[in-house]
Order: structure tokens, then sequence, then C-alpha cells
């Protein structure tokens, strides 16, 4: 768990839950966990964090104490699990379902016990946890830039330059005078590639303050 990569939602703005809105996302604070293979690198992606969501997922619309499970299959294909996640009887049950697992384990047959997971011994790998620099996703970024002609050129040759593509543009006049608001929604890339692009945006003498970057997962399979 020390390897996990955790980033909550203490950044998270309000106007960036709106443009997520208007461009057909919603936001969800989410713990992803999937093998992944990146440059010929097999390993597995462990990260928490604020993530767009198209609004039509089941799970996008969890909502209040209620939290949700989205497991893929290779058969089965998506599922998902949901239920109270929040609130003290929820939580007791989630106590004693692991008393009472642990107690049938200690009792039980130690030549016949079901491995953890369901795994065979001869089954289980010991792969690599990918930093999050290595991870692949789409991403939301928001600049704040002086409303000049030609800044809008600036930042799609930067992208361009690390291969960043993008999906989906918007562009609004900021309450600061002078001032525009840009939104970008990229393609899948690395993040290395996306914070590499950020460092230069966030250099230019158009661009005023900092980059706002949120991933995005379509979470379709």
């Amino acid at each position: 768990f020390d390897k996990a990569y955790v980033e909550g939602i203490s950044n998270l703005n309000a106007v960036d839950i709106r443009y997520a809105e208007q461009l057909g996302y919603r936001i969800k604070l989410l713990g992803i966990t999937k093998r992944a293979t990146v440059n010929g690198v097999e390993g597995i992606e462990l990260r928490v964090h604020p993530t767009l969501i198209p609004a039509k997922r089941l799970i996008a619309n969890v909502e209040g104490a209620m939290n949700a499970v989205l497991v893929h299959g290779d058969a089965v294909g998506a599922s998902l699990y949901s239920g109270r996640g929040a609130g003290a009887e929820p939580t007791a049950s989630s106590v004693i379902a692991d008393l009472v697992d642990i107690t049938r384990l200690a009792t039980a047959d130690p030549e016949h016990r079901v491995p953890h997971l369901a795994f065979q011994p001869d089954r289980l790998a010991d792969l690599a946890i990918l930093p999050i620099s290595e991870v692949e996703s789409s991403y939301y970024l928001r600049v704040n830039v002086i409303d000049r002609a030609g800044v809008l050129a600036e930042l799609t040759r930067i992208l361009a330059s690390e291969g960043i593509s993008i999906e989906a543009l918007i562009q609004k006049g900021s309450e600061r005078e002078a001032e525009a608001e840009i939104v970008l929604l990229t393609h899948r890339v690395v993040e290395k590639h996306v914070n590499a692009a950020i460092a230069q945006i966030e250099a230019l003498d158009s661009v005023t303050g900092s980059v706002t970057k949120l991933r995005m997962e379509a979470l379709n399979g």
C-alpha cells in the first residue's frame, strides 16, 4: 500500500466540477487497480485520485454514503457492486465480516483452505507497481491565460511536441479582466508527457497561475 499513488479532493475546485458537467462528465474519487503494460513493461497500476467519468456510467451516479466497486472480468465483462459504505452499521458489518473470515481460516483444515482471492500458489506473480509517471490515462487540463492572439496556438504546439492530442476544448472569458480560461480534454497518454507539457505551459508569460490537472477514465472495458 505504501507504493500506491494517493491524491485527495482538497485541490478540487467547484469550477472544475461545472466544466466536467458541461463536457458530459462527473468527478468521483476512485481507487483504481489494474494490470497494464507500458513501454513493454508489465506491472500493476495502484492509484487513488479524483477522476472524470462519463456521466452515463452507473458508477458516476453513486451518491451520498453509497460506495461502489466496478470489476471487469475476462468472460463476464463489467460488473458493478454498490452499497452503503459509511455510517455506524455498515462499518460494524464490515468489521464483523472480517472477524468471521479470520475465525473460519483459523478453524479450517489447513490442507483444504481456499487460497486468498482463490489464487493457487503456482498462479501468483510478483509484478512491479507502476509509478504514477508511467500510468496511461486521458486528462482534463484547465489553464488561465492572458486573453491575446496566439495563446491557444502556443498551448497546442507544446502539447503536440509531447505527443498529446486534444479530444475537446472550451475557451471562456475569466472573471478577471483581460484573462481567459481554457479547458482541454486529451486522448490517452503516459502521465510523464503530460507533466512535461504542463511545466512548459506554466513557464509561458501568457499563462497566469498553475495548470489544473485531473485524470479521466472511460471505464468502458
